[in-house]
């Protein structure tokens, strides 16, 4: 039987919802667990026959599983079509990709909308608090259970980033290489603050309900929009917006009142409105306190080298955008420099571009190729054909 029929035996072919059982639950940071966890999944390609060929991918604090296929709610294309498929730098004729849906996330996996089998009823805020080495753990459960032993990338950007350096900090045994893109080794105190604004936002709506808003049949639409308005603005950057939009009005003159006038304000609410659609409010919430507590350092006495001292196997690269104002190029040199310290071997490329922190989900030449010539010569080097 071969490698990739052994996986399809149990899991979906393709992708699907994994769940495992009660007396095999997550452990938690908090020190709480979850039982019965759920995890989404999307896969696109086959595992070779030494199972050597597998590439995780983890998606940002918005994203989910549906890496490279039709978004089920919105019917988009996944968020990083441009990267995964046949030619492409992640190219399933060549890799077995593997993309979960986080905990605490809407799409699937367990999180607070899931149904707390304690009560029968949505978890809401009796979810316990999650950390991303949660969100590691959970997918080192599940790369466990495919019979995976060792992944060939670990590949993510921004919140994936994060996940990426987790996962060389906690189980550098199980990487060959990773690759992180327009990330922090820890959140710094504008990325809180922002992320703060975005769940007073949330709290602040009268349908949030102290958290039970399913339960009452309502949702916090409104503030939930207000809260992606914000962090938008954050993945942007100056240049992007005044090219895209400067100070041009949606119509002829002003309205001399509230309504949307510019096309930047029209922007910013269609971003808003079309997320609610697809995201859970209190997911944003945790996910957003997940990102809050990254501080990968901290339990390495604030040694950010110490953190990789295990992770001397793994070959990284690590990429910047020069107008990132989220997560600036002086917060990828510092991780490059902490993995030179520890002795782990890194190249690192800063992208020239305008586009701001999303520049890694839009055209962008020069990351295509980085991820095809770092990935080509790690497939070299691990003896894939």
């Amino acid at each position: 039987m071969t490698a990739q029929a052994q996986i399809a035996g149990s899991f979906e072919t393709g992708g699907g919802t994994w769940r495992f059982p009660a007396n095999q639950p997550l452990r938690l940071d908090s020190g709480g667990e979850i039982a019965g966890l759920e995890i989404a999944y999307k896969t696109y390609g086959q595992l070779n026959e030494t199972r050597s060929n597998a590439v995780l991918v983890c998606h940002a604090l918005t994203g989910d599983q549906h890496l490279a296929s039709t978004h089920p709610v919105t019917g988009k294309p996944g968020w990083w079509s441009r990267v995964v498929g046949p030619g492409l730098p992640l190219d399933p004729e060549r890799y077995f990709i593997i993309c979960t849906n986080v905990v605490g996330g809407c799409m699937g996996t367990t999180g607070p909308a899931s149904t707390n089998p304690a009560t029968g009823e949505p978890y809401g805020l009796a979810f316990p608090v999650i950390t991303i080495a949660d969100m590691v753990r959970a997918q080192a459960m599940l790369i466990e259970a495919m019979g995976i032993e060792t992944l060939f990338a670990v590949v993510g950007g921004s919140m994936g980033g994060m996940q990426v350096l987790q996962w060389a900090a906690d189980h550098p045994e199980k990487l060959f290489s990773a690759v992180c893109i327009a990330a922090a080794a820890r959140h710094s105190a504008q990325n809180i603050a922002f992320h703060e604004v975005g769940r007073q936002a949330i709290m602040a709506d009268p349908n949030w309900v102290g958290g039970a808003y399913l339960k009452a049949g309502v949702r916090p639409e409104k503030g939930l929009a207000v809260a992606r308005m914000a962090a938008h603005i954050t993945y942007l950057s100056e240049p992007a917006l005044q090219r895209k939009f400067g100070r041009e009005l949606q119509r002829d003159g002003l309205s001399w009142g509230f309504d949307a006038d510019f096309q930047v304000e029209s922007y910013l609410r269609h971003q808003g409105a079309s997320f609610v659609d697809r995201f859970d409010a209190n997911s944003y919430l945790y996910i957003t306190r997940a990102l809050d507590y990254f501080d990968l350092a901290a339990k390495s006495g604030g040694s950010l080298a110490e953190a990789f001292r295990k992770a001397r196997g793994v070959r990284f690269c690590v990429l910047s955008f020069s107008s990132d104002w989220l997560y600036p190029t002086a917060e990828s040199r510092d991780i490059v420099r902490a993995l030179n310290a520890a002795g782990c071997r890194a190249s690192f490329v800063e992208i020239e571009s305008d586009k701001g922190h999303d520049a890694f989900f839009l055209d962008e030449p020069q990351l295509d190729a980085t991820l095809r010539g770092f990935l080509a010569a790690q497939a070299s080097a691990r003896g894939l054909g």
